[in-house]
């Protein structure tokens, strides 16, 4: 599998594991107020982009295992 290939399939499968992550956690988190306000606004990005950083990882080590046993890279 080329390097191009790899990079789109840790796009997509992190991307899925971005979306499990926050539609199950994220309401834990996150308390919805009556009224949002900024502080509210920077804690779901905070959140959104640890969610993103932690799927694009495990995306990345999914996908080098996988191509690391099938084709001996």
């Amino acid at each position: 599998m080329d390097d191009e290939t790899q990079k789109r399939v840790i796009t997509i499968l992190s991307s899925g594991i971005a979306y499990l992550l926050a539609s199950r956690l994220a309401d834990r988190f996150l308390d919805e107020p009556e009224e949002r306000g900024i502080g509210d606004d920077v804690k779901e990005a905070a959140l959104k982009a640890a969610f993103s950083l932690a799927s694009t990882v495990i995306a990345s080590i999914i996908v080098r295992r996988v191509v690391g046993s099938r084709w001996g890279a």
